[in-house]
This record gives structure tokens, C-alpha cells and sequence, in this order.
């Protein structure tokens, strides 16, 4: 099941950079996870410094 960013996203950046299947994208105002290219693999959700990423 993929995952999800909440509005607790603080927009640092760290998730898209950990993301290895470029499923992580620069939102307005934070970031976007793209279901068709998660894999869940949860990497985003374990570096996340604000527990704004969960499974949906």
C-alpha cells in the first residue's frame, strides 16, 4: 500500500532524496508521493524528521 504525506510536512526535501523510484515530488506547499510509482518500501517514512509521511 503506498504511502502519504500529511500537512505535517515541513518541505525539507530529505524524502524525495531517499525515494530510489522517483515517486516523491515537489508539491505546493509540500511534497507528493505518486501511488503508481511507490513500492512501499517505507525508507521515505524512516528518515523523516516530522513523522508526516504515513501508510494509507
Amino acid at each position: 500500500m503506498p504511502r502519504k504525506i500529511t500537512d505535517d510536512c515541513m518541505a525539507c526535501g530529505i524524502c524525495m532524496d531517499e525515494c530510489q523510484e522517483g515517486a516523491i515530488s515537489e508539491g505546493d506547499p509540500i511534497y507528493v508521493i505518486d501511488p503508481e510509482k511507490c513500492t512501499d518500501c517505507g525508507s521515505c517514512q524512516d528518515v523523516c524528521p516530522n513523522d508526516a509521511i504515513i501508510e494509507v
